[in-house]
């Protein structure tokens, strides 16, 4: 019977370990305000102004022993734009800027993770503004995971990019010091 025991449990074991982890499925917490996607663009070589889309919504999948694996797609509420100056953001939304009313959206969807240790690393993928789509790269780190105080499961990270405004047809020119805008992401998951 100890024999039989004993090669079940050995079995299970071998069995368990052979199993592939599969990735993970989250969904970013915007409801609970745990994301956000901001930028900033200096104003004429003098000062910088910055920013934030209020509303976006997203999902991304990831899995620490596979971090090659991971993807995302974010999809950006471009009225939702918020400088914290009414009349600019008036203006950012026009046809000088990201003409909102024709393009109310902003996407990015990732074709690839470059990682070496699951914890940086270049996520490739294909930004569309302005109804625009160019292949960018977005400097990635993982800030952590792990079981919250709610019963659920989290994962966050990081990033940053900066994209040219004539690239996507934003035809307001500032002048050179102004010509990029940088935009970072800081994304928070809860576990499907």
């Amino acid at each position: 019977m100890k024999k039989h025991l004993t090669a079940a449990i050995l079995t299970a074991g071998l069995f368990t370990a052979a199993t592939p982890v599969l990735a993970a499925d989250y969904a970013i917490d915007t409801r609970g305000a745990h994301a956000s996607v901001n930028f900033k663009v200096n104003h004429l070589g003098y000062s910088w102004v910055v920013g934030r889309f209020d509303t976006f919504t997203g999902d991304f999948s990831y899995d620490q022993a596979d971090p090659s694996a991971a993807k995302i797609a974010v999809t950006i509420d471009t009225k939702s734009v918020n400088s914290n100056h009414a009349e600019r953001d008036k203006h950012i939304r026009s046809k000088d800027f990201l003409e909102v009313d024709k393009y109310p959206e902003a996407k990015f969807v990732s074709t690839k993770f470059d990682s070496t240790d699951g914890q940086t690393g270049k996520l490739h993928g294909q930004f569309t503004l302005r109804g625009v789509t160019k292949d960018i790269v977005i400097d990635v780190t993982k800030v952590g995971e792990g079981k919250d105080p709610w019963g659920g499961y989290r994962a966050g990270f990081e990033g940053a990019t900066t994209i040219t405004m004539k690239d996507y047809g934003i035809p307001m020119d500032l002048g050179p010091q102004s010509a990029t805008v940088e935009l970072e992401f800081h994304i928070e998951g809860i576990k499907k």
